[in-house]
Order: structure tokens, then sequence, then C-alpha cells
């Protein structure tokens, strides 16, 4: 599926993804109106949502009951806080948690895509699209 970007005004950018927007924006400390998440924090939220989803589906197909079960995304930097060097998936279990799928709801989580593909992740690269052809995409 592509993603496609607008910009709405201001340091908004929308991706559309089919029938859903994403909106995103900058803080207000970085020039945006804080009107939603920047782009980065999606990008981090995605890791945390994408391991939340492996363990729900995890306790559904368990009839585990997740009441109780909290996920919790750290983010670790660099002294100058420039660089992130360490996510860290924090999986607190209730004491009715089943003791013997204990260790088997964190390997859920860990199988998560956005993770595995942060472990080897794809070539990304920017490409410049020729005018003309762009102006026939949006003439029709």
């Amino acid at each position: 599926m592509d993603i496609r970007i607008s910009f709405p005004g201001g340091r908004r950018v929308d991706a559309q993804l089919g029938e859903h927007v994403i909106r995103t924006d900058q803080s207000v400390e970085h020039g945006g109106g804080g009107s939603a998440p920047e782009p980065f924090e999606l990008f981090l939220s995605s890791l945390a949502t994408c391991a939340g989803i492996y363990v729900l589906v995890f306790c559904q197909s368990r009839n585990i009951p997740t009441e109780g079960i909290e996920l919790v995304q750290k983010h670790l930097y660099s002294e100058d806080g420039k660089q992130l060097e360490r996510v860290e998936l924090q999986l607190s279990l209730p004491p009715t948690f089943p003791e013997k799928y204990r260790s088997a709801v964190v390997n859920a989580a860990s199988g998560c895509k956005v993770k595995k593909l942060l472990a080897a992740p794809p070539e990304i690269e920017v490409v410049l699209q020729d005018t003309a052809v762009v102006a026939d995409r949006l003439a029709s």
C-alpha cells in the first residue's frame, strides 16, 4: 500500500493510507502547533503498538483476560540527548496471569514486525520523480 503525504498547513504533515489519515504536527517547541504527535513519536509508538497487538492476540487466542496487563515503552538516549540508543518494552503481568504462559507472552511481544524490521532495516532511498509524471498523476 502506498502512503501519500500532504501538507495541510503550518508544520503539519498528513499521511493517507487507504481510507485512513494519520495526522502529525511538530510540537510548539519545534515550530508547530502541537495538534498531533510528531512523526518520530508516531514511529516510536508503532513499535509499542505492534508489540501490544502481539500480546493482545496471544492472550485472546488463549482466553487470557488482558485486564491488568501493562506494556510501557521506555526510550534511552545518549548523554547529549541526540541519539536514541535503546528502546525497552516493559511488560507487566497481573498475578492472575498463567505462570505457564509468562515467557511465551514475552516471546510473542518480541515477534513484532516493527522490531524485526529495526533489527534488519531495509534500504531506504529518496528519489526525485520527474515533474511531468507528478503533473500527470495530479491531473488524473
